[in-house]
């Protein structure tokens, strides 16, 4: 059953992550009503429900907040999970945020005709698709949208446990297995060091050059490139972790030619904060191992020929955008890879009243400044719509 939602709507935004959170805020601030569609039954749902219990924020709390509502003084600089949920739920309470929960957009299109995007959503509750009209829309579903799982022949053989990081919690049931973390991110490692704490037997597949830095030093880092070029604080930094960890790729952790915060600003691949896991590696509580090649039943192959036993696989191999699953006219916004097609920093602005939220990868400090954008640009069209109806009107009389 189709149920047309009969009043249209000023703004739609897909997602009740911290970037639909954000630029609700910011609609609101600007007294533009919108209405927020989130599929699962909790806003920040990729917090609350698929991340693992160590999990805290990488960065100081100074380029972790949403617009309008700074971190209090007595907010840790680093903060754990807990604290940013905290941070989080007062942050919906006090913009009186109320997504419409358990609805998932199966279909957008722009309706040339109406001048209106129409967005169908599946209602889990009742099992109803509902029809939404709205003068713009914002796809705040993020970059984190999609679990990946990368294709490896013979993957279906295997006997063990296969789960994706964002299925992970703690490392306490894993005690004396055999683990294979592929993935060398900050969630691989993380992951590694806690498979590691709790005894399991863990190795990572380390594929990629990345940087290794401490949360102290991309703290410094930051707020020096306030004052100096960016190859000058590369320089520095560089030269900070390699007398803090020593030549990395002498464990398997090849260095990129690139220094740490140029890399982050032309690819938006993050440096891994170390938590513990470069010292395991160093001796030998974590095994570094190449690119997989094939899984047979309980085993797996690697590039350089070994093969190896495991009982579980846990992929830290990210996630990707699938907006273009139900965006039809995706194109006015996000290339054929499902991110953005106009480049930083005009990257969240799109066509025929579209938009993207949370894609620019530069996280909580990226989200703010999208929301922001597209808040002002938004109140600049609807200011721009009255006055020239209000023209018109004055015309007609």
């Amino acid at each position: 059953m189709t149920v047309l939602q009969n009043k249209p709507k000023k703004v739609l935004i897909v997602g009740a992550g911290p970037s639909g959170l954000a630029t609700a805020a910011c609609l609101s601030a600007s007294s533009i009503p919108y209405t927020i569609l989130e599929r699962e039954d909790c806003y920040a749902s990729l917090w609350q429900k698929r991340a693992y219990d160590r999990l805290g924020l990488h960065l100081a709390k100074s380029f972790c907040s949403l617009p309008f509502m700074p971190h209090l003084s007595t907010t840790p600089t680093f903060m754990p999970k807990a604290t940013f949920l905290s941070y989080l739920e007062n942050y919906v309470s006090k913009f009186n945020i109320n997504p419409l929960y358990r609805r998932s957009v199966e279909l957008a299109s722009y309706d040339e005709g109406e001048k209106q995007w129409r967005v169908e959503a599946k209602n889990f509750a009742s099992g109803e698709t509902e029809v939404f009209y709205a003068d713009f829309l914002v796809i705040a579903s993020g970059e984190n949208d999609e679990a990946f799982i990368p294709k490896v022949h013979g993957l279906e053989t295997f006997e063990g446990e296969i789960i994706h990081s964002s299925q992970y919690k703690c490392g306490e049931k894993y005690k004396d297995k055999h683990i294979l973390v592929v993935g060398s991110g900050n969630s691989g490692m993380e992951i590694s060091d806690d498979l590691s704490d709790y005894g399991a037997c863990t190795c990572v597949v380390i594929r990629s050059p990345f940087h290794v830095l401490t949360k102290r030093m991309v703290h410094v880092g930051m707020w020096m490139l306030k004052f100096m070029p960016v190859e000058a604080v590369d320089f520095i930094i560089s030269l900070v972790a390699r007398f803090s960890f020593g030549d990395l790729s002498k464990i398997g952790i090849p260095k990129p030619k690139k220094g740490p915060f140029q890399l982050k600003t032309i690819s938006g691949k993050t440096p891994v904060i170390d938590t513990g896991s470069i010292e395991k590696i160093r001796n030998k509580k974590i095994k570094v191992l190449p690119g997989l090649v094939e899984v047979k039943r309980n085993k797996v192959v690697f590039e350089n020929g070994e093969e190896l036993r495991f009982d579980a696989i846990i992929f830290a191999t990210g996630y990707r955008s699938a907006a273009k699953n139900w965006l039809k006219d995706y194109k006015y916004v996000l290339q054929e890879d499902g991110m953005p097609k106009n480049e930083y920093p005009s990257h969240w602005q799109g066509e025929k009243g579209l938009y993207c939220a949370g894609m620019s990868g530069r996280g909580l400090s990226g989200v703010s400044s999208d929301a922001i954008n597209i808040a002002n640009h938004i109140a600049q069209s609807v200011s721009h719509k009255k006055e020239k109806d209000d023209v018109t009107l004055l015309a007609f009389f």
